[in-house]
C-alpha cells in the first residue's frame, strides 16, 4: 500500500476525548473486557490501552470466531493463556461463547469478590469496561450479553456515543465505550489489517490497492479460499493487480474494451471477505 495511503488523519477529536473519558471511569470498574476480531488478534489491540489499563484485570475476547480459522483461534487462546491473561472465544452475532462470559468475569475476580463478601458487600454487582477498536463488534456483543437492544451497533466504525451502562445479570453491569485507534501505526501491516476488517473507514484508502493487498495475501495463507470463490486455480508468482485483474475477469466484471473492472471487484472482494464468504480466515498468527 503506498505511503500516502497510510498517513491519514484517522484518529479523530473524538477518540482523544474516548482515551480520556476511559481514563477517568476506570476508578468505576472492577476489570476491562477487550474485545478483539479472532481474524486480527494482533492488529486489533490498541496498544495505547496497555499503557491506559495499567494493572486493571483484564479478560480479552477473540470475536467474530465463527469466521476465524478454528485451529489459529486456539492457538491464541493458548498463547494469552501461557502469559496469565484470560481469554474467550466469541461470536456476537450467533452468541457462541457469549453465555461464558459472566462466568469468565467472576473468574477474573475471584479475589475481588472475596473481598467484597469479608466487607459484607457480596451483593454488589461487579462493573466492566468493555473497550476495542471501532467495528469489532462491541455493542453487538454487550445486546447479545444483556440478551436485548441496550447498545448502539453498526458495521461502520465509530457509532457508540457517550456513556451507557449496560446491567447484563443482576451480578455484572457493563460500561461501553467508544472504538478508539491510536494516532499512528509503526507497523504499515496492522493498518493494512485493520483495513481489511473495516475497522478504518474505506472512504479514506485506495479501495483498488487494498484489494491487491488483501489478494496477495490470501494467495499465500488460503490459495483454496480464492480458487472456490474466484476460480483463481494459477497464483503462483502473480501480484496483487494481476490476481485482482484475474479475479474481475473470472466474475466477468468489464468495462469498455473489454478491460478488468477493478473498483467493482475490489469493493465485492472486501465485502466478501468481512462477511466471511471466503471462509474462516486468520490472517495473523501469534509466532508474527
Amino acid at each position: 500500500m503506498r505511503p500516502e495511503a497510510m498517513n491519514v488523519n484517522w484518529f479523530p477529536g473524538h477518540m482523544t476525548k474516548a482515551l480520556r473519558n476511559m481514563e477517568n471511569d476506570l476508578k468505576l470498574v472492577d476489570c476491562v473486557c477487550e474485545i478483539t476480531d479472532a481474524r486480527i488478534p494482533r492488529s486489533s489491540r490498541n496498544p495505547a490501552l496497555d499503557e491506559l489499563l495499567g494493572r486493571k484485570p483484564r479478560l480479552v475476547l477473540l470475536n467474530r470466531a465463527d469466521q476465524a480459522d478454528s485451529a489459529m483461534t486456539k492457538l491464541w487462546t493458548e498463547y494469552y493463556r501461557a502469559r496469565g491473561i484470560l481469554a474467550l472465544e466469541t461470536d456476537s452475532r450467533s452468541g457462541r461463547g457469549v453465555d461464558r462470559f459472566p462466568q469468565a468475569v467472576r473468574s477474573l475476580l475471584e479475589e475481588k469478590l472475596r473481598s467484597l463478601e469479608a466487607k459484607g458487600q457480596g451483593n454488589r454487582p461487579l462493573r466492566a469496561m468493555v473497550v476495542g477498536i471501532p467495528n469489532v463488534g462491541k455493542s453487538t456483543f454487550i445486546n447479545k450479553a444483556a440478551g436485548r437492544k441496550a447498545a448502539a451497533a453498526s458495521d461502520r466504525p465509530g457509532v457508540t456515543r457517550g456513556k451507557q451502562w449496560v446491567t447484563v445479570s443482576k451480578g455484572l453491569e457493563l460500561l461501553d465505550t467508544p472504538g478508539v485507534l491510536w494516532p499512528k501505526f509503526d507497523d504499515p501491516v496492522i493498518g493494512e489489517h485493520l483495513a481489511f476488517t473495516g475497522a478504518v473507514k474505506d472512504q479514506i484508502l485506495d479501495t483498488e490497492e487494498l484489494a491487491s493487498h488483501l489478494l496477495t495475501l490470501l494467495a499465500q495463507i488460503a490459495p483454496q479460499a480464492l480458487a472456490e470463490r474466484y476460480k483463481l486455480t494459477e497464483t503462483e508468482g502473480l501480484q496483487g493487480w494481476e490476481l485482482l485483474e484475474a479475479a474481475a475477469k473470472k466474475r466477468g466484471y468489464l468495462v469498455s474494451r473489454g478491460e478488468a473492472d477493478t473498483l467493482r471487484m475490489s469493493n465485492i472482494l472486501l465485502d466478501e471477505f468481512r462477511a466471511g464468504k471466503l471462509g474462516r480466515l486468520t490472517l495473523e498468527a501469534p509466532e508474527c
